[in-house]
C-alpha cells in the first residue's frame, strides 16, 4: 500500500530534529495502482521553473533484499556548480517494471526531491519478488530519467548462486573508470564497493583528468560537486544503472587517513573544523549513494555497517573501519595495545553476533582495509602497515579466533591499490598457525593509474618469504569477480591494459578458488 515507512534508527543516539526531517524525506516507500502513473504514452506538462537536463547524474539501485531494493537519483542540471536546482521541493515520480519497456509495471509512486538533501531521491521499494530482475525510472515534470535495471536478493532459504563484483578506489585524476565497462559485460548480480568512491585531493594538471574546483572539498556544496563529477563518468554511470550496489566508505570520501574525529593533520584542521567537514562529507555521501534512510547522517555521525543476506548461500556483513577506530599508531609496540579498536565496541559485537548466528554457507565480510598481515621488512623483524588491521593487532587476533569457529569466512577488502590475495592465519606471528579464512584485497579501479609493474614487483617480491600467507600479488587496475555457490567460490582477477585512455581491453589475470569447508584460497 502507498505510504511512508519508519526506518530503524542508525544508533542508540536520539536523532536530532534535522535528522528526523531528512529521514522522513528519504524514506519514500510505496506502491501505487498501475493506472495512477503512466510515464509512457501520456503527455506531462513542462515545468517552466525546472531547468532542462535534471537527470545528468543517472540512476542507481542498492542494498537488495528478497522483497525490495533502494532506487536513487539526484536532480542536478548544473552538476558541478551546486546542482542548479530551484530552492524548492520537486515531486519525482518513479516506476518499477518487470520488463525493460515498462509494459508490466509492478510498483510506482511519487517521492520528493528536497533542497535539504541536494534534490536527491531515495525510494525504498518493497513488495517485489525474490531473485528477480526489475527495471526502474524516474520522472520530474516532463523529463524522464534513463532506465536502470536491478535485482532482488533470493528468498531466505534459497541457495541460488551469486555473482558478486568487488571494486574500490576510483581516483578521477589518475584515470578513466574503464574497468566498469568490462564489469558491465560480466553482468554481476551485485557490486560491493568497499571505499574511496571519490578523492578529496586538490585539482592537478598532470593526470589524464582534472578534479573540479580549486582545492580540497570542505563544505557541503564542494563535496556535492566532487561527487557529481564522479557520477558523470559514463562507465560508472552505466554500471550503477545495471546492477544494485552495496557501498561503504573509506578515508578519501572525507580526508586521507582520518580516524574517528581525528584528521590526518590535526595541526591544520582543528577539531571543530574537522567535525564540520565530517558533517558535510557524510551528507554528500548519503545524497549520492543508493542506501536506505538508516544511513541518513546525524551531524558528524552516519550508520553504514549493516548485513545483507543472499538466501541461505551467503551473508555479507559490511564494516565501517573509519568512524569508530582509535587513531593510527606508528610503532610495533603501540600496535599491540589491547585497548586499540578498529570497529568500536558496538560494531564489533554486531559483527560477532552476525557471524555466530549466521545460517549461511558463506560468511563474507566487507572490510575497507586489509586484514591479513603485511610485513614490509625483508628478513628478521617486522614493519607493519599501521593504517590497516596490522595497526590493531589485539582486535584482529580476536577476530581470527572467531573465524576459526565460523563457517567459511571470506574477507573482501580494498584500499591498497593492488591485488593481494591471502590466507588468513589464526596467529600471524606463528608460521605454523592454522589457516582460518581467506582474504581478497581488490585492486583499484583507477587509483595509481597505469602502475609500473616492474617497480612494483621489485618492491614486493622480496617480501614474499616474510609473508607466506600471500597467494597472489599484482598492481594492474581492475576489479575482482566472484561466482559463489554451495561448493565453493570461483574468483577472477579482472584487469585492464590501461586507465589513461577512455577505452581498454580487459582480461582475466588469474583464477582462484575457495572450497567449502576448507579455509584458505588457492590459485587455479
Amino acid at each position: 500500500m502507498p505510504g511512508q515507512a519508519t526506518e530503524a534508527q542508525p544508533s542508540d543516539r536520539r536523532p536530532s530534529d534535522r535528522r528526523r526531517f531528512l529521514a522522513a524525506g528519504a524514506a519514500a516507500v510505496g506502491a501505487a495502482t498501475v493506472g495512477q502513473l503512466a510515464l509512457a504514452g501520456t503527455a506531462r506538462a513542462a515545468d517552466p521553473t525546472l531547468p532542462s537536463g535534471v537527470f545528468t547524474l543517472g540512476v542507481a539501485s542498492g542494498d537488495p533484499l528478497p522483497d525490495g531494493v533502494v532506487l536513487w537519483t539526484r536532480l542536478a542540471p548544473d552538476p558541478l556548480n551546486g546542482g542548479g536546482m530551484p530552492d524548492r521541493a520537486v515531486d519525482v515520480a518513479w516506476q518499477v517494471a518487470e520488463d525493460p519497456r515498462f509494459r508490466r509495471i509492478v510498483r510506482q509512486g511519487t517521492a520528493q526531491a528536497l533542497p535539504a538533501l541536494g534534490h536527491s531521491v531515495h525510494v525504498d521499494v518493497r513488495g517485489l519478488r525474490p531473485h528477480r530482475e526489475y527495471w526502474y525510472r524516474f520522472r520530474a515534470a516532463d523529463q524522464i530519467s534513463p532506465a536502470g535495471r536491478t535485482r532482488t536478493a533470493p528468498s531466505p532459504h534459497a541457495a541460488t548462486p551469486l555473482r558478486l563484483a568487488l571494486a574500490s578506489c576510483q581516483n578521477w585524476q589518475h584515470g578513466y573508470f574503464t574497468p566498469y565497462a568490462d564489469m558491465a559485460e560480466q553482468d554481476p548480480d551485485a557490486v560491493l564497493f568497499i571505499g574511496d568512491y571519490i578523492y578529496e585531493s586538490t585539482p592537478a594538471a598532470t593526470g589524464p583528468r582534472r578534479h573540479e574546483g580549486s582545492g580540497e572539498p570542505y563544505s557541503l556544496v564542494q563535496y556535492r560537486n566532487r561527487y557529481a563529477q564522479y557520477h558523470t563518468d559514463p562507465d560508472l554511470a552505466r554500471m550503477h544503472a545495471q546492477a544494485p550496489w552495496i557501498v561503504t566508505f573509506d578515508d578519501h570520501e572525507v580526508d586521507n587517513d582520518w580516524a574517528g574525529e581525528i584528521p590526518q593533520d590535526p595541526d591544520k584542521q582543528p577539531h571543530d573544523a574537522f567535525v564540520a567537514r565530517l558533517t558535510a562529507a557524510y551528507q554528500a555521501y548519503y545524497e549520492h549513494m543508493p542506501v536506505r534512510a538508516t544511513a541518513v547522517p546525524n551531524g558528524p555521525h552516519i550508520k553504514m555497517y549493516r548485513s545483507l543476506d543472499f538466501g541461505s548461500l551467503a551473508r555479507l556483513q559490511v564494516l565501517d573501519t573509519r568512524q569508530y577506530r582509535s587513531d593510527q599508531v606508528t610503532t610495533q609496540e603501540a600496535a599491540q595495545n589491547p585497548l586499540l579498536t578498529m570497529l568500536g565496541a558496538e560494531q564489533k559485537q554486531w559483527l560477532l553476533d552476525g557471524l555466530r548466528r549466521s545460517p549461511a554457507r558463506w560468511n563474507l565480510i566487507g572490510s575497507q582495509i586489509m586484514m591479513a598481515e603485511t610485513d614490509r621488512l625483508a628478513g628478521p623483524g617486522k614493519l607493519w602497515f599501521y593504517d590497516a588491521w596490522d595497526g590493531y593487532q589485539a582486535e584482529r587476533n580476536e577476530l581470527m579466533a572467531e573465524f576459526a569457529q565460523v563457517r567459511n569466512p571470506v574477507v573482501l577488502s580494498g584500499d591498497r591499490h593492488l591485488t593481494m590475495i591471502s590466507d588468513l592465519k589464526r596467529d600471524f606471528a606463528d608460521p605454523s598457525s592454522p589457516v582460518v579464512g581467506a582474504e581478497f584485497v581488490g585492486t583499484s579501479i583507477s587509483s595509481n593509474g597505469d602502475q609500473d609493474q616492474a617497480a612494483f614487483h621489485a618492491e614486493f617480491d622480496p617480501l614474499v618469504p616474510d609473508n607466506p600467507h600471500w597467494k597472489l600479488l599484482d598492481a594492474h587496475r581492475g576489479y575482482h569477480l566472484f561466482d559463489i555457490d554451495r561448493g565453493g567460490i570461483d574468483a577472477q582477477v579482472r584487469i585492464v591494459d590501461t586507465v589513461v585512455q577512455p577505452r581498454s581491453a580487459a582480461r582475466t589475470l588469474a583464477r582462484l578458488r575457495v572450497e567449502n569447508g576448507r579455509p584458505g584460497v588457492e590459485l587455479v
